[in-house]
């Protein structure tokens, strides 16, 4: 627990198993972690192995997809407050500390991956996908006229029970553009929220879509056409374009 509220962290995964035992015991050696939840989406053989070996619960979702995955683990978590950090160990487990100290004054606390002094040597953040999710994260924040953004794409964020309990009945993206989706909606119901630096360090392994700059670019194209969908008001029709396997 963390002043008198418990904690669920969902671990959304489908090509970490060779990290995802570390970050699990990573956060469960803090201490404060009630809850810790693993959402198998169609992963790599052998993770379920290694799940196995910590004090996380599995569960798996068949619908293939990062959004699918967190969509499920929202579910899942009881806790007061619910964090998602994606267990590829690009993420330092005590960074929980930051996201937890703005938990008092807003709902949602959102990290950032793309300010440069907290980027480590060897993490997958090149000029192009930093100034990616940086330029992205700017339409965002002028077309919904919100608090300072600088990225999209960060996987490690909180939010508190009351603002879920809203927002999780609104969710549709099931894909890897569910981080803008989050974003907006939680702007469209002014839900206080924030954003702050998060280290961010070289992973273990390669990221299934980050990995490859083609991938990298079609996804941010994607983020780009929901945020303008969302903000004309075209949501469902955005959302099931974007979502057709083409």
């Amino acid at each position: 627990m963390y002043n008198g509220k418990t904690i669920s962290v969902i671990f959304p995964t489908y090509n970490e198993k060779d990290s995802i035992r570390k970050v699990i015991n990573d956060f469960d050696e803090l201490g404060i972690v009630d809850e810790l939840i693993v959402i198998n989406n169609n992963a790599t053989e052998g993770t379920t192995e290694e799940v196995a070996q910590t004090n996380a619960v599995e569960y798996h979702e068949p619908i293939q997809g990062y959004g699918a995955a967190i969509r499920c683990g929202f579910d899942k978590a009881t806790g007061d407050m619910v964090v998602v950090c994606e267990p590829d160990d690009t993420f330092l487990a005590d960074d929980i500390y930051k996201l937890l100290s703005y938990a008092g004054d807003v709902e949602i606390v959102y990290g950032s991956r793309t300010v440069s002094e907290f980027i480590w040597k060897g993490a997958n953040m090149g000029r192009f996908l930093q100034v990616g999710n940086w330029a992205t994260a700017k339409i965002l924040e002028i077309l919904f006229n919100t608090n300072s953004l600088s990225d999209v794409g960060c996987t490690f964020r909180l939010i508190n029970r009351e603002a879920l309990d809203l927002l999780n009945p609104q969710f549709r993206v099931n894909s890897n553009f569910f981080g803008p989706e989050m974003m907006i909606l939680s702007y469209q119901n002014k839900i206080p929220s924030v954003q702050i630096p998060l280290r961010y360090k070289e992973r273990v392994g390669e990221s299934s879509v980050t990995g490859d700059l083609w991938k990298a670019f079609k996804l941010g194209i994607q983020m780009i056409i929901l945020i303008f969908g969302k903000r004309v008001g075209l949501d469902n029709i955005t959302v099931k374009l974007l979502e057709k396997k083409w």
